[in-house]
């Protein structure tokens, strides 16, 4: 089979378009075979489960340990229930996702263009803040948030981890690219720097903000050694940081129904958002022309 693009002709063989749909086959079964395990463990009582081996096949507790994580609360984790520590998780995501990308908008549209002394120089020194590693800060971030009694709250969780380097140099790479003659026309129309960046940059910068907003989540969401440090009440724990503490030592100690269930929830929200902003994810990533 031949076809042409752009002017060249590609022949397309039968048997590489096999081989092809069996190594994406392969990889799908690696990838989602170890989730749907998960499930099915989720759905067999505790008993079944130290017991191996685990059936392939969903059991007959799906809708008991769900609402035992839901409402009954997790022993090893003083009783807080998964919806608890689902809406602590949420709402630090969101934050992080949306703090972020506000700051680095706003930042990268300063840099971009307005006109001030050492402008270069403040780009340049939070370009180099992508050089520190979490760790060579997270002290005295710390301190300061002791100082503050931001200890077991919202804002402890979300504010030390709002700014970001790369979102800003993406934004300012994107700015860069806006014609000059869209600028001069803004100019012209009598659009000031506020109507400027609301009515021209954002629609323009829309796909760029859904990308950001889906990598941000995601990173927001997995988070593990800040709200271990920031977080002392069981009632303020993220889903990751509960999932490390539900597991113990002893296999017989472990509630490990729960921690499948727990497990099973906390992959959901990252799905959800990518599949439902994948065209704009994609688009974010990809286009080259607004």
């Amino acid at each position: 089979m031949e076809r042409t693009v752009g002017g060249a002709m590609i022949t397309s063989r039968p048997h590489s378009r096999l081989i092809g749909h069996f190594l994406l086959v392969l990889g799908l079964i690696v990838v989602v075979f170890p989730i749907y395990y998960v499930f099915v463990a989720s759905t067999h009582s505790l008993e079944t489960i130290l017991k191996p081996p685990l059936p392939l096949l969903p059991g007959g507790d799906f809708i008991a340990n769900y609402r035992e994580a839901f409402y009954g609360g997790i022993g090893r984790i003083g009783g807080v229930g998964v919806g608890t520590l689902l809406l602590n998780t949420t709402i630090m995501a969101l934050g992080i996702a949306l703090g972020k990308i506000v700051i680095s908008i706003m930042s990268a549209y300063a840099i971009v263009f307005f006109r001030f002394p050492l402008r270069l120089v403040f780009f340049w020194i939070i370009f180099i803040t992508l050089m520190l590693p979490i760790e060579v800060r997270i002290l005295p971030t710390y301190k300061v948030m002791v100082d503050l009694n931001l200890i077991d709250t919202y804002a402890g969780l979300i504010v030390p981890l709002i700014a970001s380097a790369t979102a800003t140099l993406l934004f300012r790479q994107f700015f860069m690219t806006v014609p000059n003659e869209l600028i001069e026309a803004a100019r012209i129309d009598g659009a000031g720097p506020w109507r400027f960046f609301k009515d021209i940059l954002l629609p323009l910068s829309r796909t760029n903000i859904a990308a950001l907003f889906v990598i941000l989540f995601i990173y927001g969401w997995t988070q593990y050694l800040w709200p271990l440090l920031v977080t002392n009440s069981n009632s303020m724990n993220t889903i990751v940081i509960a999932l490390r503490k539900m597991i113990s030592f002893a296999d017989a100690d472990t509630q490990w129904h729960l921690v499948m269930v727990t497990c099973v929830l906390a992959i959901l929200p990252p799905v959800l958002v990518v599949v439902l902003m994948q065209r704009w994810f994609v688009r974010g990533l990809v286009e080259s022309e607004k």
